[in-house]
């Protein structure tokens, strides 16, 4: 008896008049409810068990509803892939292009956030809405390789009448999922896709060597990010004493002092600065970190709110430079200072201008002079908040309650943010 893994019973690869006919019978027959003379690939057959379970209709169109550009652009700017983005561009756009495919790179959701490619098939695949904005989960478009990818976390290829849905049966894709090292999460989905007669073999596996070598280069970044909290760990440390450890935001341990050393520490979701439980340690005293988080087991944490509260008391916003800003956070344990970009510069300038705190729709009124760009203010304020934790609140934004807020602007008061075009800006420093 033969062993090992299962030959395919039919062709994947490749585009004849005889693996077309029997892959439409396979389908035929698997949709109608008989038997097919030859089985489906178990991770088609059971994508195709999926797609009759929620009663998707195999003859419907695979259009959907697209994204608004805003939230688009909060998708792209609230995930890892757009740093990836170049790798998998280098890997895989230009060997889309000469090959007639396209590249798409999708969030975790099956949303397209970016695609590239052929410009000929670009313009082809607009006609299965395999576009930005675009939805290619399994539920919205039927068995195809995103889709299938996110739900079952495998590399796949869904050839020709593999697809559930009948429009896509001229197409042949091939993707894999992109892991965040840091958490194990899934990131999203790279997938090349192309008409049926154009796709080559070696297109497959070139995807999941391109979606590991990503995985690999967010490795790299972050153990670069930890160890430039190991940097600003050590004099903490130093000053603590006791028991203490830091974290980055995924637990990943940076530093510890009087305890043995660990691996990643779990970290509830709600996670934050004050008095926190950790299965781990028991209960503990939490302060933000430019990156992370400084846990002190045990701990009292005085903070500006006694035991209880946050850690930080004062925060000194310091805009006197011509192009570089920061912002300087003191608490119990010392201090640490973080540059800003000019956005984050102009949000923080703007909400130490107002104690009681801004809306988003405030914000965008205040920064680009239309109310309406709340997606894009949110997507900021998520930015900056992830660096700052403690020392700002929302709804509305604000900065939290008992925290010293001083600004230091230049001698000269119109070079304030001199490059700054925000409504909020230019009506408060007096130009030239």
């Amino acid at each position: 008896m033969r062993t090992g893994a299962p030959r395919t019973a039919y062709p994947t690869t490749g585009h004849t008049r005889e693996s077309a006919r029997t892959l439409h019978g396979i389908r035929e027959a698997a949709l109608s409810g008989d038997r097919p003379e030859l089985a489906p690939r178990p991770v088609i057959g059971a994508s195709w068990q999926r797609m009759l379970r929620i009663g998707l209709d195999p003859e419907r169109d695979t259009s959907s509803v697209l994204l608004g550009a805003e939230e688009l652009e909060h998708r792209r700017r609230s995930t890892a892939l757009g740093e990836l983005l170049p790798t998998l561009s280098r890997g895989l756009a230009s060997v889309a292009d000469a090959s007639m495919q396209v590249m798409v790179v999708t969030d975790t959701e099956g949303r397209v956030l970016w695609r590239e490619g052929n410009r000929a098939v670009l313009r082809r695949a607009e006609g299965i809405c395999l576009q930005e904005g675009a939805a290619w989960s399994e539920g919205s478009t039927g068995t195809n390789a995103v889709g299938t990818v996110l739900a079952t976390g495998q590399t796949v290829q869904v050839h020709s009448a593999e697809h559930f849905v009948r429009t896509l049966q001229d197409w042949t894709c091939a993707a894999a999922p992109v892991q965040d090292p840091r958490d194990g999460r899934m990131l999203g989905v790279i997938d090349v896709s192309g008409p049926d007669s154009t796709f080559h073999p070696a297109i497959l596996p070139l995807v999941d060597s391109v979606a590991r070598l990503a995985g690999a280069e967010l490795r790299d970044r972050h153990l670069d990010a930890v160890e430039r909290l190991r940097s600003v760990a050590a004099p903490i440390l130093s000053r603590v004493g006791g028991r203490a450890l830091v974290v980055d935001a995924h637990g990943w341990p940076a530093a510890v002092a009087g305890m043995p050393p660990s691996g990643r520490l779990p970290l509830p979701k709600s996670f934050g600065a004050g008095r926190v439980w950790l299965p781990a340690l028991g209960m503990c005293a939490v302060e933000p970190l430019p990156g992370g988080w400084l846990i002190r087991p045990d701990g009292e944490g005085p903070g500006p709110h006694g035991p209880a509260g946050g850690a930080v008391s004062r925060v000194v916003l310091d805009l006197s430079g011509h192009r570089r800003w920061s912002v300087t956070v003191s608490g119990a344990s010392g201090s640490w200072t973080q540059d800003l970009t000019p956005r984050h510069a102009e949000l923080l300038y703007v909400l130490s201008m107002h104690p009681g705190g801004r809306t988003a729709a405030e914000l965008a009124d205040d920064l680009f002079g239309d109310p309406t760009r709340t997606v894009t203010v949110r997507a900021e304020m998520s930015r900056v908040r992830r660096g700052l934790a403690e020392v700002l609140a929302h709804r509305p934004y604000r900065f939290a309650e008992g925290v010293e807020v001083e600004v230091k602007g230049p001698a000269e008061p119109s070079e304030l943010l001199p490059h700054s075009t925000a409504p909020a800006v230019r009506r408060s420093v007096p130009r030239p």
